[in-house]
């Protein structure tokens, strides 16, 4: 199906690939059964639920039984951020930034007594390792970073992290959901205690995640009324929509080489051509490893939550930052923490591609794009009033 407009807005979701849609409704149709009743129909729910966790382990580096299905990577991140801690109250260490799930559940914490400590990160938005050492770490009870930033793409190192978490005791999350499905990742490697996935951003359904827990750890869970996910996680795991997450992680894993090459191909050529059109633009964090798809660019003059509404209007999909923040007044936390300028961060857009966009939507896209911004700037009153 062609859409009439361009969705440059990949990081908020992306559209489930054709065989993920079929997937999904066969599921639907064949394996209908209650994966926990002792029955045919039972089993037959239950073989495809742990296929697909053996799927989903072997490609993320894990074992089979350390991988937790849920809702999706908010329910991941809270899972970890409240099923940690014990004990007296203590510290948690974060990145800062993180995306709303895992901050709001940090600040959650912090109302119930617990301090909150944000690495200090440079103006790539890299926690600085030497810094990162001389935290409060004799008091912190876990640490919680993002393995892959929503809104700049960043990819942060974690093994100094990961190194004082080990020599501290500390468990360490890694919200992962911007990273599953672009890029590898294993979670054996990345020496993590805890890791969020979610399927609809990387082409599966809406609605399922997971969570990596690494064998042997306690996490006191969020839901209770049933001993399903080892009793970590209770309710009837939705067998379609996992099965529908296996593939399209199956999917990425075999042809990952192509799809990251034809990413960075969209991203570059979208970077390039809007800063020949718009020299005065600046690419945030331009200077580091970043997701292959994603391009934080500031158009200084410009109004971003004008720019955002004009490019709506005018069929190209973008974004200020996190979907989830959507609709806050407040500027870009990551962006402030990276020493941004004011006329930096408030005309910052976020544009995500997908595999399934064009090289000719992205010209299309650059001309758009320059063209509004050209106009923002001269003429800051021809902005349009939100449609919403």
């Amino acid at each position: 199906m062609k859409m009439d407009v361009i969705d440059l807005d990949a990081n908020a979701t992306t559209r489930p690939l054709p065989e993920v849609v079929e997937c999904v409704a066969r599921h639907l149709r064949e394996s209908y059964g209650n994966p926990g009743s002792r029955h045919a129909l039972g089993r037959r729910a239950r073989q495809v639920l742990e296929t697909s966790r053996d799927t989903i382990a072997a490609i993320l580096g894990a074992e089979p039984d350390e991988v937790l299905f849920t809702s999706g990577g908010t329910e991941a991140n809270n899972l970890a951020i409240f099923g940690f801690p014990r004990g007296n109250r203590g510290t948690i260490a974060l990145s800062p930034g993180t995306h709303p799930s895992l901050n709001e559940a940090c600040v959650a914490m912090q109302q119930r007594g617990w301090n909150l400590h944000r690495f200090p990160v440079d103006r790539n938005g890299l926690i600085n390792p030497d810094v990162s050492a001389t935290a409060p770490w004799s008091d912190i009870k876990l640490a919680a970073i993002l393995l892959a930033h929503n809104e700049t793409g960043v990819i942060q190192d974690v093994s100094a992290i990961s190194d004082l978490c080990r020599n501290h005791g500390v468990p360490l999350h890694l919200d992962s959901v911007q990273a599953v499905g672009k890029i590898p990742v294993d979670f054996r490697t990345l020496g993590a205690t805890s890791l969020s996935f979610g399927a609809h951003k990387f082409h599966g359904p809406r609605g399922v995640g997971g969570l990596l827990l690494r064998q042997g750890t306690k996490l006191t869970p969020e839901l209770v009324g049933g001993h399903q996910e080892q009793g970590r996680r209770a309710g009837t795991e939705p067998v379609a929509l996992i099965a529908g997450m296996a593939i399209a992680l199956e999917l990425w894993h075999r042809d990952h080489i192509t799809r990251t090459a034809t990413l960075a191909t969209l991203r570059d050529r979208l970077e390039a051509r809007l800063l020949e059109a718009c020299p005065f633009a600046v690419v945030n964090a331009a200077e580091v490893a970043r997701l292959p798809n994603t391009l934080n660019i500031a158009f200084p003059g410009v109004d971003g939550e004008a720019l955002l509404i004009a490019l709506d209007l005018a069929g190209v999909c973008a974004s200020l930052g996190s979907a989830c923040a959507s609709g806050s007044t407040e500027p870009s936390p990551i962006l402030v923490a990276m020493g941004c300028e004011p006329a930096v961060y408030r005309s910052s857009l976020r544009l995500t591609a997908s595999v399934m966009n064009t090289l000719d939507e992205i010209d299309h896209a650059v001309e758009v794009i320059a063209t509004t911004v050209k106009r923002l700037r001269v003429n800051p009153r021809s902005a349009p009033s939100s449609p919403l």
